[in-house]
């Protein structure tokens, strides 16, 4: 008697038979274990061990999951992770795709939040010595947010209630969910950008859950505050919300509410100092006007301002009074000198060699064309010249006697 035909299925129809049994039974699940032999290729994806007391498995994250992680996967690390079994038919393995992964114990956000804190605070971003002043009458204001969300309207409410004197410019961006890190840091470089300068720059939305408004603890996000040209005012949450854009930027205020507190004036006090202050400008100006009324008064009455003819009259006298003892000086002076000089004129003629000449003497020039007061200084053939009072004679010497 002959056997039955064996039954046999493929290791291919096999293989198909465990991933369709593993798939019904182990939808997407939780894992809780420890990464081992963790290894980060060129490709961005992720590929690692779990490990438990007594079993392992190997896992795997795609790139477009680990680009969404708030936190840095390291080796030895406790984990939850969140992902498919899957198995691979060409080697007859079956592994954890993983979609989500955090530290087990602290939740991952708060994880990653206070290590970039850490690092950021190393770095002095959130430094007192950073913190600018926020104008107190801004003219022109800006605020990141969404343009449809309650923060906004928030806002927007509170500033009118306050203070109506400043233009607000609403530069809308997403403030949650996937690419609201981009969006926020796009807003605030347009925002740089706007003409005329924006005198202050708000960065707000409302409350939300810690995942909600992590956008707003994302590095880029965080140094785009910092990094702002124009002074920042951070709004976000409620007051238990803590950001670390709250802690970049000059000024955190606890809500969109409190934002728009922070950065405007209060109308009713600012009217109320203007009324105060013209007050003391008038009182300032009255008490200026009676000072120069007073003055005005004591100049007016001076006598060279109430008789100004007889004050030009009595300095007419005196100019009279001035050149007449000025022309009587000068003849007096005149006259002095006048009989000075005739008395050294006689002088001097009584002096001269004319006058001497006019008496009957005479004066002998020698060769050379100077008195001769010595008879030894000629000699015979000298000729000589003789000045009369009138006339000369030439002579030729002949004889020198002693």
């Amino acid at each position: 008697m002959s056997s039955p035909p064996r039954q046999a299925i493929s290791v291919g129809e096999l293989t198909g038979h465990i991933k369709a049994v593993m798939e019904q039974t182990f939808p997407s699940l939780w894992v809780s274990a420890e990464v081992s032999d963790l290894v980060r290729p060129r490709s961005g994806h992720l590929y690692f061990t779990l490990k438990g007391d007594d079993a392992q498995i190997r896992g795997v994250m795609w790139r477009s999951n680990v680009e969404r992680m708030k936190h840095e996967l390291t080796e030895g690390q406790d984990v939850l992770c969140f992902g498919d079994v899957e198995v691979y038919g060409p080697r007859g393995t079956y592994q954890l795709v993983v979609k989500k992964i955090e530290p087990r114990g602290v939740g991952a956000l708060q994880l990653a939040f206070e290590k970039l804190q850490a690092k950021l605070s190393g770095e002095g971003l959130f430094a007192a010595e950073r913190k600018r002043p926020i104008p107190s009458l801004p003219k022109r204001i800006g605020i990141v947010t969404s343009a449809s969300g309650a923060a906004v309207r928030d806002f927007l409410k509170a500033a009118s209630n306050r203070y109506r004197g400043a233009d607000i410019v609403v530069i809308p961006s997403l403030v949650q969910g996937e690419g609201a890190a981009k969006s926020i840091v796009a807003a605030i470089e347009a925002a740089e950008r706007l003409e005329p300068h924006l005198d202050v720059l708000v960065i707000s939305r409302g409350g939300g859950s810690m995942e909600d408004l992590w956008c707003f603890n994302e590095e880029p996000v965080v140094r785009a505050v910092a990094d702002c040209s124009i002074p920042t005012v951070s709004g976000v949450g409620h007051e238990i919300d803590v950001t670390l854009c709250d802690l970049a930027a000059d000024l955190r205020a606890l809500t969109p509410t409190d934002a728009a507190t922070c950065v405007l004036p209060d109308g009713r006090s600012l009217a109320t100092s203007v009324t105060l202050f013209r007050h003391r400008l008038d009182r300032s100006m009255r008490q200026a006007i009676d000072q120069r009324r007073r003055v005005t008064e004591s100049i007016m009455g001076r006598p060279i301002l109430r008789k100004p003819m007889e004050i030009v009259q009595m300095r007419w006298r005196l100019l009279d009074e001035y050149d007449g003892r000025l022309r009587r000086a000068m003849l007096a002076t005149t006259q002095r000198s006048g009989s000075q000089i005739a008395e050294l004129s006689t002088a001097l003629s009584a002096l001269s060699p004319l006058s001497v000449l006019a008496r009957g003497y005479s004066v002998t020039l020698g060769p050379d064309g100077k008195a001769v007061t010595r008879a030894d200084s000629l000699s015979v053939g000298d000729e000589i010249e003789t000045k009369l009072n009138t006339g000369r004679v030439v002579s030729v010497i002949s004889e020198v006697g002693q």
